[in-house]
């Protein structure tokens, strides 16, 4: 596990009409005085920190790792947050501190609805109450997923799958290639597969000798998927 660390992350101002769209889709109907209310998190170390009770975050732009610590400080990523995705939304329908701490890991823009506007649009529409319990039986369903995939499907399987789906979100293409600097780290990626860094090293030898990715640092490169499904 790693230590905790402050990496700041600077974002825009001023609201747009991208994240009243988002706002709408994820908990809508929401009215225009709170679409008015939602305010932007600006330049940030942490986004949610233990303890808590904002309201409800909707990501906008950039990406979020969602983190549980430990009392020495060090860390275990648990999910990645991408735009269109809301956080914080469990401590505010249980009225708990926040368990986990949300952290920017690139430049993102992050929307909050006050728990208390939060609130008025549930007593108003309490539709939107079953759509954020919807999002916590998701939630729940992918958990439930990835333990199944641990449990049955081999670790270098899991690694290249998590790593195909980081580069179709952070690659680019380049010839026959995909190339990607890393938006988390190896410890990141060791504790989103569930085994330790010496694993993932070996893990990442065995995928490299196999001719399915470079990598240097934070650097990958890996094969188009049609290249190797040819191969």
């Amino acid at each position: 596990m790693s230590k905790k660390k402050n990496t700041p992350v600077a974002t825009a101002g001023s609201t747009s009409k991208a994240c009243g769209s988002q706002l709408r889709a994820a908990i809508s109907p929401l009215s225009p005085e709170v679409l008015r209310g939602a305010n932007w998190i600006a330049t940030v170390f942490f986004i949610i920190r233990r303890g808590q009770q904002r309201g409800v975050y909707c990501v906008s732009r950039g990406l979020i790792a969602l983190r549980s610590f430990c009392p020495d400080g060090s860390s275990s990523l648990l999910r990645l947050a991408y735009p269109g995705e809301l956080i914080g939304y469990r401590a505010f329908l249980t009225g708990r501190e926040h368990r986990t701490e949300a952290q920017a890991l690139l430049p993102s823009r992050v929307c909050v609805v006050a728990h208390r506007d939060a609130k008025q649009v549930i007593q108003a529409c309490p539709a939107v109450l079953v759509r954020l319990a919807e999002r916590c039986a998701d939630e729940l369903d992918q958990c439930h997923e990835r333990i199944q995939d641990a449990a049955r499907v081999p670790n270098k399987q899991r690694l290249a799958q998590l790593l195909e789906d980081l580069m179709t979100a952070h690659g680019k293409e380049e010839g026959d290639i995909w190339r990607m600097r890393l938006p988390i780290s190896r410890q990141d990626l060791a504790d989103i597969l569930g085994v330790q860094p010496e694993t993932l090293s070996r893990l990442l030898r065995r995928l490299q000798d196999e001719g399915l990715l470079q990598s240097s640092g934070r650097w990958v490169e890996m094969p188009r998927p049609q290249r190797r499904e040819a191969s």
